[in-house]
């Protein structure tokens, strides 16, 4: 696990931000009203100045009408047969973790696989998730607590999770030990933009 991540290719999220905005034509203040985030903190994420938790990211792709995987490289044409080596992912960090791409960022189904390692500690961020779809969890090592609406689940090794995505959710590391766990989103709601996921208030 620590190899891939050594090897993997590594996400500037503040350029990769700006450049999503302005590809759409949409003002920072617009996208901070938007997401539901102050001027000031987009502006400290497209300086670099600070990095956005991954449920900050899933606001700001609803806000843009992308998915998370947006952030994960240019958009380039989608593919029907996806072969990712193991030192080609592309990794996204975020606060005491990182989300690896699977793939799902050049695929043209509607799948968005990733790999999570959390350190002790992580979270997904302030905000709950929302989005279409469904989830599924795998915990490869360690532990990871999902809370879905108000139930919590604890993950060890060989436990899976899955639920739609539409409800409410949250994830942690509450040990002292790393945690890696396999995550697939997938069926997203007919009609909506190809891998758009979109923020519910």
């Amino acid at each position: 696990m620590e190899s891939f991540q050594r090897e993997a290719v590594s996400v500037d999220v503040a350029s990769r931000l700006r450049e999503l905005r302005e590809a759409r034509g949409i003002s920072m203040r617009t996208l901070a009203a938007r997401s539901g985030l102050s001027a000031n903190a987009l502006s400290m994420i497209e300086r670099g100045k600070t990095s956005p938790s991954v449920s900050t990211l899933y606001k700001l792709a609803a806000a843009l009408g992308v998915s998370i995987t947006a952030f994960f490289g240019s958009e380039n044409e989608k593919k029907q047969v996806v072969f990712l080596k193991h030192d080609e992912r592309t990794r996204l960090s975020f606060t005491r973790g990182v989300f690896e791409a699977l793939g799902g960022e050049n695929f043209a189904g509607r799948v968005e696989p990733f790999m999570l390692t959390m350190e002790s500690g992580a979270s997904c961020g302030p905000h709950d998730i929302v989005h279409s779809g469904h989830e599924f969890v795998f915990c490869l090592r360690g532990q990871l607590e999902y809370t879905v609406e108000k139930e919590t689940f604890r993950l060890e090794p060989g436990d899976s999770l899955l639920f739609a995505t539409r409800l409410r959710h949250r994830w942690k590391n509450p040990t002292n030990m790393v945690t890696n766990a396999l995550i697939i989103i997938s069926g997203f709601e007919e009609g909506e933009e190809l891998h758009a996921m979109h923020w519910k208030k």
